[in-house]
């Protein structure tokens, strides 16, 4: 994927009320290039093969900030690693057990025919989907 503008980055992480740092804006550059789903680690190679000098703990706060202001949703997906999603549009993941891979699925193509009550005084306030899949036997 090519990376994004670093001046639309630093415009999007202002818009969201985040400094833009200069690794801040390589993290986003990265991640918000197109509707993806990233580890922390493979962000983290990514950055390090294109010869960014950077820590993993840089690298986590980052995402945990960005995911914090709106600009990225994190998802956990198996409970071996948290997810980053560029899309934060409402949708639903198929998760590929053999791969690890998340594609995303649109709103429009689930239906839910009935969901339980919310416990007095509550609401909801989303659904999270994901539909593991695996070859046919």
């Amino acid at each position: 994927m090519e990376p994004q503008a670093p001046a639309a980055c630093e415009q999007r992480l202002a818009h969201c009320g985040i400094r833009p740092t200069a690794q801040r804006v390589r993290i986003a550059s990265l991640l918000l290039s197109a509707p993806q789903h990233l580890s922390a680690e493979q962000i983290l190679a990514q950055l390090r093969s294109a010869g960014a000098r950077i820590s993993k703990a840089t690298v986590y706060n980052t995402l945990n900030l960005f995911a914090a202001h709106g600009l990225i949703r994190q998802l956990s997906v198996d409970g071996s690693r948290a997810w980053f999603d560029s899309n934060v549009d409402p949708h639903y993941h198929f998760h590929d057990l053999e791969s690890g891979a998340l594609i995303d699925v649109p709103v429009p193509s689930v239906e839910f025919s009935r969901l339980p009550p919310p416990p007095p005084g509550t609401e909801v306030a989303g659904i999270d989907l994901v539909i593991r899949l695996r070859k046919k036997m």
